[in-house]
């Protein structure tokens, strides 16, 4: 997608705050954090959502699931104590970016429901 802004970051298009890459994904700390360590987790390969997940894409959710998120997490010091991982779809469950994207969040206890 020539116009999505996380495609532009997967690229180096468009400068972020890094914190992991590899050949399938990048994490970068979101720019409007809701704790005082959020990271959002982006495939490189564009999926638009949950709802666009096909076979194909097992690998790559499970190597965010087992990989990346416990690495990044441990990196920020939040392994131990905790932390949330959140992965909105739709426009009701306020997906602003179409392109799926992981929070990871953490650095504080948190509440429910969030926000």
């Amino acid at each position: 997608m020539e116009d999505c802004i996380f495609c532009k970051i997967a690229k180096k298009e468009i400068e972020s705050n890094l914190v992991y890459e590899d050949d399938m994904v990048v994490a970068f700390r979101d720019l409007s954090p809701q704790a005082p360590e959020h990271v959002l987790i982006v495939p490189k390969k564009h999926i638009a959502s949950i709802n666009d997940f096909t076979k194909d894409d097992r690998e790559l959710m499970g190597h965010i699931m087992t990989e990346v998120l416990p690495e990044v997490a441990k990196s920020l010091n939040i392994a131990e104590g905790g932390y949330r991982v959140v992965i909105n779809t739709g426009e009701d469950a306020q997906q602003t970016v179409k392109h799926l994207h992981v929070h990871l969040l953490g650095g504080r206890k948190m509440t429910w429901p969030p926000g």
